[in-house]
């Protein structure tokens, strides 16, 4: 079943609502895999609960999530900050980040995914290294070559990738994309199979100390092409929580 065949996701207001949402994605997770010969275990669901209020996080809870993704960092802290007493709840920052936000971020993030700069790192690093912390990174790669998208050129990521054990507070666990935007396969898959590419490449002549067996890419849209390609992480957000009454533009550059 491709993103254009699967039926549309309720707009989730009860934790049935939810659990209902969860297991179609994970099913469709399941199909993704069975026509790559993958195991469904090898990939993890990141629900991404951006615009999403508190009431109905907390419900998403009840249903199961645990891990949650979101793009503002600022929104992301307080939300965290108002569901403290879900003390194993997990929170993975997956927009594009100022070095100025950095502080926020180490406060309280499991995981970082658009690490795109070495001056962010630095900034991250410094601010766990101040709360005694140290935090999962992403390094974003612009798989799309759009100039409206963040992260690195492919071309550059192996230069970049060399200097980031000088920052001893950040586990790089592997890499992360935006694909291009389009209801065209054709279009979307050579974006997350450079991504694959890039990752083989990866392993072989990057620093040992680093970890390159993460791949998160594929949103609500296009997450099975995604995992078909070898995605090991597929951020989803409008599947399970519904749709958002806000175009994906505003949190993701270059998808209007």
């Amino acid at each position: 079943m491709t993103a254009a065949q699967a039926p549309p996701s309720v707009a989730a207001s009860s934790v049935e609502d939810f659990r209902a949402n969860l297991d179609a994605v994970h099913k469709r997770i399941a199909q993704a895999c069975a026509r790559s010969g993958r195991d469904p275990k090898d990939v993890r669901l990141l629900p991404v609960s951006k615009t999403v209020p508190e009431a109905r996080i907390r419900m998403a809870y009840a249903a199961g999530c645990r891990f949650l993704g979101e793009n503002r960092v600022q929104e992301a802290l307080e939300k965290s900050e108002a569901m403290a007493d879900l003390t194993d709840l997990k929170w993975s920052v997956i927009g594009h980040l100022q070095s100025n936000k950095a502080k926020y971020v180490a406060r309280f993030a499991q995981e970082f995914q658009a690490l795109d700069s070495l001056k962010l790192a630095g900034a991250l690093d410094r601010r766990l290294q101040i709360e005694g912390r140290s935090l999962d990174v992403f390094v974003q790669v612009n798989s799309s070559g759009e100039d409206s998208k963040f992260g690195l050129p492919p071309e550059g990521v192996l230069d970049f990738v060399r200097q980031l054990p000088a920052f001893g507070a950040l586990r790089v666990r592997g890499l992360m994309t935006l694909a291009l935007f389009s209801r065209d396969e054709a279009r979307v898959r050579p974006c997350f199979q450079r991504m694959r590419d890039l990752r083989k490449m990866l392993r072989q002549d990057a620093p040992e100390s680093l970890s390159f067996d993460e791949l998160s890419m594929g949103m609500s849209g296009d997450f099975e092409l995604a995992i078909e390609e070898g995605a090991t992480v597929v951020r989803v957000g409008q599947a399970i929580f519904g749709p958002r009454k806000t175009p994906d533009s505003h949190y993701w550059p270059g998808t209007g």
